[in-house]
């Protein structure tokens, strides 16, 4: 009933609140678990015969009338909940005021069973016929029985033969020959005759008895139900209105399971008299594209003060109509209360009145020509169009000889255009094309085409006229070119040459429009690619500032245990009585040493010259001395141990020290050898092989980081929980990161909630311009609360 009386509405508060209804129902079938969704029945018939003394409802009419009062008991406790009401509010307070009758449900449990039926204790009265009944039938089965088994004995009846019924009476089925040898009433035969079902006398009475006994259970369940309508008919008129909240509220969930069905959404109501929609699609379109797995070319299209009305041009079968229809479809679906298929975040108006003239309304009876039929409608559009208008008018200007049809349809859209009206409109005149580029509040709109295949794109692009190829249409059919070129000729080198540019500057927007994709595309990777080398370049310098930290670190214990070494050799020295200025310049030497390790920004290159003034010092200091001479003795020994042959990866060590290095690159006499994170470069004689230890180096580079993002990249991330900027922040890195290591197709964890982190997510990928295609996961995987996202790479 509520759909029946669907119809469109300019009250604009009315609609906006009819909206939200429907999409705050939307998202609770779409997310919420515990919404009532059996048993919305209509009982209303029921109830309204409860107006007229001594009518009473059937025990179906009583079973269904319980079920549909359980459904509004869960609904009224529903809306009431905390939670709903905070996520939910204005459907709440719709349905807040509901109310629920528990004796209704009580009193049908009282006389009803769970299955239906009507229960023994209904009444005492019941009960003790329903009691009587049973005896009577316990009786007549044992007599039947005993009747039976004698009958088999004497082989009147097959040994396989059971009692049955037969018009409500119970039977034994009798061989046709022996059906005078059992006393009785005849029910019936089979189908061949060979035998009888016959009611033996001795149950006949008994019989007779169950019956009457049913026809006074009858009477008194009839009597129940009476009593119960006279219980309930002072509460008829109110449980009327509660039965149409239950009817509102099933009509809002037919509507919002429409909308989940063709993706619907609440748009944005315009605070102007603009509008600007964003991929809106066709609903019966998308509803059979979506049934053979077809994607729907979607529409962008905007209209204000300046451009109100939107001329569409283009080549046949390229989708004009398609686009007239679904502007006023949609409009139509909105104005009556219905979600409408397009992004969120489109603006939509409210119009006071639809004018349509599509198709052929040629009329026999009347004496109307196709052409006739239009000029009423135009005449009725400029008589009655407003402000508050949206014309929609499909093939302007047909049906008639094209000069005058073509100047005449140019004045009804020039006074169309003067009354301040919205519209759509499709043609093929030229005439209305140079008209529309010149006039105020008028724009040219252009079905895209394919002018390498010879097909249409079926997207609208607004802007410049559309051309309708009809050369090269016919060039593509088969017409010779001949016939081609004669046309070609007839209708004058200017109308050829003015075509041939539309279709130049068609086919050059749909280039720049790629180019501009990828260049977009290029530009969001290397913004990536930049960001991601500004980070690795920042971890690169933090690495050097704690390489040259370390270096200088493991210099002063260098120079510690060296101190300790020429403290020993200058005091063997001065007991052998060495010169005391060979003793100063050592001092002096690693007093210098000394001072460079504690400059900020001392380099490896610094500690290996000082390294080497130090051991060149020491050899000049122990030259003299007869321990010194001893431990150099030992110092050629360990020498002539040593293993020459460096290779890289070998694992070594400094003489006098235990730390552990490995040799990076061999130079001659000169090894490069990384001790942890510092590399420094030594003579041969100065490291001692260090057997059965090797290990692979350590250092990092931009080429390993990106190899490691590689196997380290995750195609999943995990956003829930998490606020709109926060999470933007987390997808824009994770795509990021995918573009480097060139991984397709992602999958992005935000969860369902109230839908607005999905759609946020979703408005963000469809705006970086790398993205091919956005889905819900299935629904056995997480449904809409997973996205999966495939790149354009």
């Amino acid at each position: 009933e509520y759909v029946e009386s669907l119809s469109m509405s300019s009250d604009r508060e009315a609609l906006e609140h009819e909206l939200i209804l429907t999409d705050e129902l939307r998202m609770i079938l779409s997310f919420e678990d515990n919404f009532p969704q059996d048993n919305y029945l209509d009982v209303t018939p029921s109830l309204r015969k409860l107006e007229h003394s001594g009518t009473f409802l059937e025990v179906s009419e009583l079973s269904e009338l319980r079920k549909s009062a359980y459904t509004l008991r869960l609904l009224e406790r529903y809306f009431h909940e905390d939670k709903v009401r905070q996520k939910y509010p204005v459907i709440c307070r719709e349905f807040e005021q509901m109310k629920v009758f528990p004796f209704v449900t009580d009193l049908i449990d009282r006389i009803l069973t769970k299955e239906g039926t009507v229960k023994d204790n209904a009444s005492p009265a019941l009960k003790q016929l329903r009691d009587h009944k049973k005896q009577k039938q316990t009786a007549v089965s044992r007599k039947l029985q005993s009747i039976l088994k004698s009958a088999r004995q004497d082989g009147l009846t097959d040994a396989d033969a059971e009692v049955t019924l037969r018009d409500g009476r119970p039977v034994i089925p009798v061989l046709s020959g022996m059906k005078r040898k059992i006393s009785g009433l005849v029910h019936d035969e089979s189908s061949s005759g060979k035998t009888v079902f016959i009611e033996p006398t001795e149950v006949v009475e008994l019989n007779n008895e169950i019956r009457e006994i049913e026809y006074a259970e009858r009477r008194e369940i009839l009597n129940i139900l009476s009593g119960v309508a006279e219980e309930l008919r002072p509460y008829r008129v109110e449980l009327l209105e509660v039965y149409a909240q239950l009817g509102k509220i099933d009509f809002l969930r037919a509507k919002a399971r429409l909308a989940i069905r063709l993706n619907g959404v609440k748009p944005i109501m315009s605070a102007d008299d603009s509008m600007q929609w964003k991929h809106a699609v066709h609903p019966l379109l998308y509803l059979a594209h979506h049934a053979e797995g077809k994607e729907v070319v979607p529409l962008d299209i905007k209209m204000d003060a300046e451009s109100r009305i939107l001329l569409i041009s283009g080549p046949n079968a390229g989708g004009k109509s398609v686009c007239l229809k679904t502007v006023g479809l949609l409009q139509y679906m909105l104005q009556c209360g219905l979600l409408i298929p397009m992004k969120e975040n489109s603006e939509v108006r409210v119009f006071t009145q639809i004018f349509i003239d599509i198709g052929d309304e040629q009329s026999l009876e009347n004496d109307l020509s196709t052409y006739s039929s239009h000029l009423l409608n135009m005449k009725h559009f400029i008589r009655h169009a407003d402000s508050g208008t949206l014309v929609l008018i499909d093939e302007f200007g047909t049906g008639t000889e094209p000069a005058l049809g073509g100047a005449i349809a140019e004045a009804i859209l020039e006074s169309l255009n003067k009354q301040q009206v919205y519209g759509v409109i499709t043609t093929h005149y030229a005439n209305l094309k140079h008209f529309a580029s010149e006039a105020e509040g008028i724009v040219n709109g252009a079905m895209l085409f394919d002018t390498d295949k010879i097909q249409p794109l079926f997207s609208l692009s607004i802007g410049e006229p559309g051309s309708s190829f009809a050369i090269e249409i016919a060039r593509k059919i088969g017409l010779s070119e001949e016939i081609l070129s004669v046309a070609s000729e007839r209708v004058g080198s200017d109308y050829i040459n003015f075509e041939k540019h539309l279709r130049e500057i068609i086919r050059d927007k749909h280039y720049w429009e790629e180019k501009r994709k990828k260049i977009r595309r290029v530009e969001k990777t290397l913004d990536g690619l930049y960001l991601n080398y500004s980070d690795e370049l920042q971890d690169i310098q933090k690495e050097r500032k704690h390489i040259l930290r370390q270096a200088k670190e493991e210099a002063k214990a260098l120079l510690r245990d060296a101190n300790r070494q020429v403290e020993k050799t200058i005091r063997e020295i001065r007991e052998s009585d060495a010169e005391k200025s060979r003793t100063r310049t050592a001092r002096e030497g690693l007093e210098e040493y000394k001072h460079a390790l504690d400059k900020d920004g001392a380099d490896a290159d610094k500690y290996d010259k000082k390294l080497q003034e130090l051991h060149e010092a020491g050899k000049k200091l122990i030259k003299h001395s007869p321990e010194m001479k001893q431990s150099s003795l030992s110092k050629r020994k360990v020498k002539e141990e040593k293993d020459l042959d460096f290779e890289v990866g070998d694992s070594v060590k400094m003489a006098g020290m235990d730390t552990h290095g490995e040799v990076m690159e061999v130079h001659g006499k000169n090894i490069l050898v990384a001790f942890g994170d510092m590399i420094s470069s030594l003579s041969r004689d100065k490291l001692i092989k260090v057997e059965g230890e090797s290990k692979k180096s350590g250092r990092s580079s931009a080429k390993s980081n990106v190899q490691d993002r590689k196997l380290n990249f995750r195609s999943e991330i995990d956003v829930r929980g998490q606020r709109g900027d926060e999470a933007l922040a987390l997808v824009q890195a994770f795509i990021d990161d995918a573009l480097m290591v060139s991984v397709r197709h992602l999958r992005i964890l935000h969860g369902k909630g109230n839908g607005i982190l999905r759609q946020l997510i979703r408005d963000y990928l469809q705006s970086t311009g790398i993205v091919k295609s956005i889905k819900d996961a299935h629904a056995d995987q997480g449904g809409a609360g997973i996205t999966f996202v495939e790149l354009d790479i």
